[in-house]
């Protein structure tokens, strides 16, 4: 990690992940995740959201599992009272009932690597399918735009792959490989072009001759949602788009998102989900102004300033938005306030 590198993470943590937990901690909201889930897994499709929201095991864990390999599923143990004193001394919960009254109860919150900084899912929990019986694991991954250093689907690859190869000694033993349970990686891309759904998953491509191979096709499930800044029509196709959009959108006023909640999708926002859009809308209003105080502060105008923290926010580097506003890098870091 360059040096440059180092304090724009620094940067972020200290003024952008704020708004980016309070993000986490609306999509983690049970009522929000039931529509999600509804459009995106099948075995939710046509389900009344608050059947499924009540589906939902335990509370959704927010940035706290880790994703590296040995670390996900690495203080597993069923009723050791070894390893949950150990637990107990991190602090660190993960409390999660499975079957036959098995506890996940804890593990390491944070995994560091080499160009990556923290790597945690962002929201991870189980939920039952209607049946009552068969469970999924599900991930959701919010980001602020599509990256431009690496191709975002073969992230999403590697967390669902994570997700499948974790599950050995916590919810399958030894060779049992027809007890692992599907999971959906859900990736909720902002500041796209046009809203959009794509479900990326297994196939079997007869190349040569038929036989009946046996497994479970359904266990690798990868969901690409592309969140535009426009909100999209009211109408079935775009019910999970234009919720995300209301939910996330900055431009978007707090009572005008509460409107929305409340009236299309019938989500009695209660106390918990009110603060955090608020407290969402603040944050991200401050995030701008206080960029737009650095811009007047350099004698620029507001229409420019607001074109530089869209570039850096889509991952432009500090040379490429001074070559296309024409200002010094120097004039963009302080206007960044980064170094």
């Amino acid at each position: 990690m360059t040096e440059t590198q180092v304090k724009q993470t620094l940067l972020a943590a200290g003024e952008e992940t704020p708004y980016d937990e309070c993000i986490k901690k609306i999509l983690a909201n049970k009522k929000i995740l039931a529509y999600i889930l509804r459009n995106t897994a099948k075995e939710f499709k046509g389900m009344n959201p608050d059947e499924i929201a009540a589906c939902i095991e335990g509370e959704p864990q927010i940035s706290t599992i880790p994703i590296a390999g040995g670390r996900t599923n690495q203080f597993f143990h069923s009723d050791s009272k070894k390893t949950n004193q150990k637990l107990e001394r991190m602090k660190e919960p993960y409390n999660k009932i499975l079957p036959e009254n098995q506890t996940i109860s804890g593990m390491n919150t944070e995994d560091s690597e080499i160009n990556e900084g923290l790597i945690r899912f962002d929201i991870i929990f189980y939920v039952r399918t209607k049946d009552g019986v068969s469970q999924i694991i599900v991930n959701v991954e919010a980001q602020k735009n599509e990256p431009n250093t690496y191709d975002i689907l073969n992230r999403a690859i590697f967390y669902t792959s994570r997700m499948i190869s974790s599950q050995k000694n916590r919810d399958f033993d030894n060779m049992q490989y027809n007890d692992m349970k599907e999971v959906y990686s859900i990736w909720l891309c902002m500041n796209m072009k046009e809203p959009s759904i794509h479900h990326i998953h297994l196939t079997n491509e007869e190349l040569i001759g038929h036989h009946d191979w046996k497994g479970n096709l359904d266990i690798f499930n990868i969901v690409m949602v592309g969140i535009a800044e426009n909100l999209p029509d009211q109408s079935e196709r775009y019910e999970l788009n234009r919720l995300l959009t209301t939910l996330l959108s900055q431009n978007i006023k707090e009572r005008d998102k509460l409107r929305i909640i409340e009236k299309e999708y019938g989500i009695v926002t209660d106390d918990g989900l009110t603060e955090e859009v608020e407290q969402m809308c603040n944050l991200g209003q401050g995030l701008l102004e206080r960029g737009e105080a650095r811009g007047r502060k350099a004698g620029l105008f507001e229409g420019k300033v607001q074109m530089i923290l869209k570039l850096y926010q889509l991952d432009y580097t500090v040379e490429s938005i001074a070559e296309i506003a024409e200002m010094s890098e120097q004039q963009i870091k302080e206007i960044l306030n980064i170094q």
